[in-house]
């Protein structure tokens, strides 16, 4: 006699909804709304969710972080499953997703984000981050760089989601720092993908160092310089956050760089003895030494002028430019 086949296990609304970073409002308003609800259901009113269920909700996820409007992606997902949707839903099965249109006046673009005016198709990264949804965050970060570069991609759409990110955490009691922590660790390992796929520079040409100052801990926007330089081949070194000052003396002078970024993010760490200290370090062989420029970058600095052989760029384009420029514009045009 043959044993009997185990049964799928299912899980409940709660279980799927915490696996899918969404409320179970929600699924249980997509059931009612589009037929998202399970294929087969069992006895009772409680419903239980199938791996084949899940996956159709998946779908529904992943359509909806990017912009797609509910019913429209209820309708694609459910066609892909070999699914109907409940008539009258608005539903269309196989419907080709189309972006989401502008919010309506009050109401939050990413989920409650105080987003302001990113761009509409990019949504999906503040949706996707407050679903603690890490592989989503990996496929948009991914798409934004390589549709827009990584300038585009930081300045318009990862900066302010980090940003929003930031105003509701410090708005709301400390609730959603796992959402900063999430967004924060794909950002940077985005980045740094960016740097490891980057061509390299000339091997005889002095790399950029880059290191946040003493006690500085936020060190993302200086990853993306770092990325924005890789993409131009131009070489760099990076030693991150809270680098003690003796460290980053004992590195300038090791390293001989024809730049040094300095990034500090509030009054408290920027340092202008440490600066000007940096900017008077001087390398090479007797009777032709050089030093370096030093930039100040983020924040912290304010907007004072800049003291002897430093400069304060106000934005990652303008850092970007001033660094091409002084360590040979042309280098990434020579490796490409």
């Amino acid at each position: 006699m043959s044993s009997p086949t185990p049964r799928t296990p299912r899980l409940t609304t709660g279980a799927v909804a915490r696996r899918l970073g969404i409320s179970p409002t929600t699924l249980r308003s997509w059931d009612r709304r589009y037929g998202m609800g399970p294929a087969v259901r069992d006895g009772g009113r409680h419903r239980r969710w199938s791996v084949e269920d899940i996956a159709v909700l998946e779908d529904m996820c992943r359509l909806t972080t990017a912009g797609v409007p509910p019913s429209e992606a209820a309708g694609v997902a459910l066609s892909r499953a070999h699914r109907s949707p409940v008539p009258g839903t608005g539903a269309v099965p196989g419907a080709e997703p189309q972006p989401a249109p502008g919010p309506a006046p009050g109401h939050g673009p990413g989920g409650g984000l105080p987003l302001g005016a990113v761009r509409q198709e990019f949504r999906g990264l503040a949706r996707a981050a407050l679903r603690l949804n890490g592989p989503a965050l990996d496929e948009l970060l991914a798409v934004l760089v390589d549709e827009h570069g990584l300038v585009t991609a930081w300045e318009e759409v990862i900066a302010p989601t980090l940003h929003a990110v930031g105003r509701k955490w410090e708005s709301s009691g400390d609730r959603y720092v796992e959402v900063e922590h999430l967004l924060s660790w794909h950002v940077s390992t985005a980045l740094r993908t960016v740097v490891g796929n980057a061509p390299p520079g000339p091997r005889d040409a002095a790399p950029v160092l880059m290191a946040c100052v003493p006690g500085e801990q936020h060190s993302l926007p200086l990853e993306a310089l770092a990325a924005a330089l890789a993409e131009r081949a131009l070489p760099l070194r990076m030693l991150g956050a809270a680098v003690p000052a003796e460290a980053l003396a004992a590195s300038v002078r090791r390293t001989g760089p024809c730049a040094v970024v300095l990034w500090s993010q509030s009054r408290h760490t920027a340092d202008g003895t440490l600066a000007r200290q940096v900017a008077g370090t001087a390398f090479g062989v007797r009777g032709a030494r050089t030093h370096p420029l030093v930039a100040l970058a983020g924040p912290g600095w304010g907007n004072g002028a800049p003291g002897p052989g430093t400069v304060r760029p106000t934005g990652l384009r303008e850092a970007l430019d001033v660094l091409a420029r002084h360590c040979g514009a042309g280098a990434g045009a020579a490796a490409s």
